[in-house]
């Protein structure tokens, strides 16, 4: 069975074998669960479909999550984007739109597929299912993008946490777009290199980043947060592509991420106890919603 626990092994194995991460990733899943390459993709393909799903509900409904702090913001933009010429392409806009429908159904407890994880689970669906729109890819190469998507994020999770009470939100959202930068890259025809570089890009801009949730709920500011992380994931997919590379090899990136999770307050990591958490809005909403 192929042993890569490393990107720096990963990118070796798939230079030495010329196989691509998709390759790698669906060979190893077939054989960690014993089944074959197909049916790995089949299972794949039903998580797009999920994703999807999750998009089109988002995309129809305004209903308010519980909380009423979201629920309507993408109504709002789609509503825009009829009355109002953007600076966007289709494509970007679609990727705001698909991240905030799929993290608005989430708040209103919809099905969505996490990837990594339910409060950044707008991300990585939202660029590859707008980006293959934009490029007319197909469903297989849809799958190929996802695949791409969850080794990375396999490999982050072999070091760090994915989860913002652990890492902060940088183990959240800011692997989503590690992932999601991966995803347009495969998408775009890039090499394993540009790959792991576009993630690296993704990674290492957004250490540090807390997870501070207003009345201790995955909606402010983890919604908003969505759409912005993705557009993230583009500028790193973009400066990849043109064989812009980081620095500082993934690998390492990962270990200062940690580094940076384990220094943080504890107040900052999904505890509510700082950050916009304890802005004054935060505390009248925490009170309005105890009572």
């Amino acid at each position: 069975m192929i042993n890569i626990k490393t990107f720096e092994e990963l990118e070796k194995y798939s230079n030495c074998n010329k196989k691509a991460i998709f390759e790698i990733a669906q060979e190893i899943e077939a054989a960690n669960i014993e089944t074959s390459v197909e049916k790995i993709r089949e299972k794949v393909y039903a998580t797009l479909t999920a994703m999807k799903n999750a998009i089109t509900r988002g995309l129809n409904s305004n209903k308010l999550s519980y909380s009423k702090m979201c629920g309507a913001d993408c109504e709002k933009l789609l509503n825009r984007y009829k009355s109002h010429n953007s600076i966007f392409s289709d494509t970007f806009k679609n990727i705001l739109l698909y991240a905030l429908a799929t993290i608005e159904e989430n708040a209103r407890m919809g099905k969505i597929a996490a990837c990594p994880t339910a409060g950044s689970c707008g991300i990585v669906p939202s660029v590859i299912i707008a980006v293959s729109e934009g490029i007319d890819a197909d469903k297989e190469e849809m799958i190929n993008a996802l695949l791409t998507s969850g080794f990375i994020g396999k490999l982050i999770a072999n070091k760090m946490a994915l989860a913002g009470a652990v890492m902060g939100c940088q183990g959240e959202c800011g692997v989503a777009s590690a992932m999601a930068a991966g995803a347009i890259v495969e998408l775009s025809g890039g090499t394993t290199s540009q790959i792991i570089n576009a993630a690296s890009l993704a990674l290492k801009n957004v250490m540090g980043l807390v997870c501070d949730p207003v009345a201790g709920l995955v909606e402010v500011p983890c919604v908003k947060r969505n759409p912005f992380l993705a557009m993230h994931a583009t500028v790193s997919s973009e400066l990849a592509l043109a064989d812009i590379k980081s620095v500082i090899p993934m690998d390492e990136i990962i270990d200062a991420a940690k580094q940076v999770g384990q220094l943080m307050s504890v107040s900052l990591k999904e505890s509510s106890l700082a950050g916009l958490a304890t802005t004054k809005t935060a505390v009248e909403i925490t009170q309005k919603l105890r009572h």
